[in-house]
C-alpha cells in the first residue's frame, strides 16, 4: 500500500561545516517518518530548523537575525490559519540553551547536536503542553544507534558521512567540546550499512566527517582500517576524509594514501599558525616542525597529494615575528586550497579572556597578506594540472546546454562540453585551462 502525500512540511536550514548539513539531512529523514515533507521556503513550512554553527564570528547574533525574519511569516501564516513550529538546533542552541527563547517567544524548541535523534519527542511534547522545549544536555546514549538507517533517495553522487563526532583537544580558541562534546566514535558496521545505503541510492563518493576524523577509534577500528573496509563495497568510486588533527595523523593512515585507490589523494590537515609559541597558546599540542615531517610523510606516500589547510591570524599576543613564521610555513608547505580567517573570541574559551588582543586592522592587513599567497599557491597547483588527464566524477549539469560539471580526485571543480554525460558517470578529461573558480577541460574517454 502506497503512503498518502505528507500533509505537513518542514524548511531545515544548515549553517557552517560538513557536520551540520550531515546531520541536516538526517533531521529531514527523521521528519519524513514523522508525515513532514521537504518546503523549500519557510514560507510554505508547518516546522522551520535552523540548524546553526558557533564556529564562525558573530555566530549567535546571525541566529537572531535570522529568527526576527521569521517572526513576519508566522504572523502571516497565523493569519492564514496555518501553525508554524520554529526550532533551533545545533551549536548555538547548544551553547545559548534557554537565552534562544527568552530572547524569541516564537522558537519552541531549542537543541543541540547530540539530540537531534530526539526531535519526535520533542515535538510531541511542545505539542502536547504548549511550553518551550529545551534540551541541552548531552546524552547518556549514542545518537547514531537511535537513527534509522538513510533512506535511499535524491539524486546527489556525493554524500556526507559522519563517524566520528566531539573534540578532546581543547585549543583555546575553539567551541567544539563544549558543544559537541567527547569524542565518540561510531561502529564499523554501523558506518558500513550507511554507506551501503547512501551507494543504494546512487552515492559514488562518500566524505567521511568528523571533529577529529582521524581520531576514530570505533570497535578496535582505525580510520584507516575503516577505509579499507569500505573500499570492498561495490559502486563506492571514491572516499575522501575531513577534518583531521596534526596529533591523530597516525603511520596506517599515511600509509592508506599510498595503498588504497578509492582514497582521494587530498588532505585537509588544519595547522593555524607556524610560530610554535602561538601553537603553545593555541594548546595545538603539536610544533610547526612536527606538522612539517608530517606532510612530507604523507607526500613520501602519495606524491600528488594536494594538502589543504586551516589559518588563523591575530590570535592574541600575535607578534609580527609570529605572524612570518606563519607565511614561512605557508611558502615551505605549499597548498593547493587553504582556509583562513582573523581570530575571533568565543565566549567560555580560554583565548577570550586574554588582555593581548591583536587589533582588528593588525590582524586584517595580515589576513590579507596570507590569502594572497594561498591564493597564489593555488592558482599555482591548478596550473600544474593543465595538459594533465584526470578523473572525473560528474555531479551535475552545467549553465550551458551539453556542459557537466564534475570533480577532480583534488576536489577541483571542472567543467566540460559533454552532451551525453549523465550524473554520476566517471568519465577522462583533459585540462585546458584554470578560471577563478573551476578547471576547464575537453572529454577524454568514459571510464564507469
Amino acid at each position: 500500500m502506497e503512503k498518502s502525500a505528507p500533509t505537513k512540511r518542514a524548511f531545515v536550514k544548515s549553517y557552517g561545516c560538513q557536520m551540520n548539513v550531515y546531520d541536516s539531512s538526517r533531521m529531514t529523514d527523521i521528519l519524513a517518518d514523522e508525515g513532514y515533507g521537504v518546503a523549500t521556503s519557510p514560507e510554505d513550512a508547518d516546522l522551520v530548523v535552523f540548524n546553526t554553527c558557533h564556529i564562525r564570528e558573530k555566530a549567535a547574533e546571525k541566529t537572531y537575525s535570522e529568527l526576527g525574519k521569521l517572526r513576519d511569516i508566522k504572523k502571516s501564516r497565523e493569519a492564514n490559519g496555518q501553525d508554524m513550529i520554529i526550532a533551533v538546533a545545533g551549536c548555538v542552541a547548544q551553547a545559548e540553551g534557554a537565552e534562544i527563547t527568552r530572547r524569541e517567544k516564537n522558537v519552541s524548541l531549542v537543541f543541540g547536536p547530540q539530540t537531534f535523534h530526539r526531535l519526535p519527542q520533542y515535538l510531541a511534547k511542545y505539542k502536547a503542553t504548549g511550553k518551550a522545549v529545551v534540551e541541552t544536555e548531552f546524552p547518556a546514549e549514542e545518537k547514531f544507534a537511535s537513527l534509522a538507517t538513510r533512506k535511499p533517495t535524491g539524486q546527489n553522487v556525493t554524500a556526507f558521512l559522519t563517524v566520528q563526532e566531539g573534540c578532546d583537544k581543547f585549543c583555546t580558541f575553539c567551541v567544539v567540546p563544549y558543544t559537541r562534546g567527547a569524542e565518540i566514535s561510531r561502529t564499523p558496521d554501523d558506518i558500513e550499512q550507511e554507506a551501503r545505503a547512501l551507494v543504494e541510492r546512487g552515492v559514488k563518493e562518500i566524505t567521511l566527517l568528523g571533529q577529529n576524523v582521524n581520531a576514530y577509534h570505533g570497535a578496535e577500528t582505525d580510520l584507516a582500517s575503516l577505509i579499507n573496509r569500505l573500499t570492498k563495497i561495490d559502486g563506492l568510486l571514491r572516499i575522501r576524509y575531513t577534518t583531521s588533527h596534526p596529533k591523530d595523523m597516525s603511520t596506517s593512515l599515511i600509509d592508506a594514501h599510498a595503498n588504497i585507490e578509492k582514497l582521494m589523494p587530498y588532505l585537509h590537515l588544519p595547522v593555524q599558525s607556524g610560530s610554535d609559541r602561538i601553537l603553545k597558546a593555541m594548546n595545538r599540542g603539536h610544533t610547526k616542525k612536527h606538522y612539517v615531517e608530517l606532510i612530507n610523510s604523507v607526500r613520501a606516500a602519495r606524491a600528488d597529494i594536494a594538502i589543504s589547510g586551516d589559518f588563523i591570524v591575530g590570535f592574541p599576543g600575535e607578534t609580527d615575528d609570529d605572524f612570518a613564521a606563519t607565511l614561512d610555513l605557508v611558502n615551505e608547505v605549499g597548498y593547493a586550497s587553504a582556509y583562513s580567517f582573523k581570530y575571533s573570541p568565543r565566549p567560555g574559551t580560554p583565548a577570550a579572556e586574554k588582555s593581548n588582543q591583536v587589533p582588528d586592522d593588525v590582524a586584517t592587513e595580515r589576513l590579507y597578506r596570507l590569502q594572497a599567497l594561498l591564493l597564489d599557491q593555488q592558482k599555482a597547483f591548478n596550473q600544474k594540472c593543465v595538459a594533465k588527464t584526470l578523473p572525473i566524477l560528474l555531479e551535475k549539469p552545467g549553465r550551458q546546454e551539453g556542459q557537466m560539471i564534475g570533480r577532480s580526485p583534488y576536489l577541483q571543480s571542472v567543467h566540460m562540453d559533454h552532451p551525453q554525460g549523465k550524473v554520476g558517470d566517471m568519465v577522462q578529461a583533459t585540462i585546458l585551462s584554470v578560471g577563478n573558480n573551476s578547471l576547464s577541460s575537453k572529454l577524454a574517454e568514459a571510464v564507469a
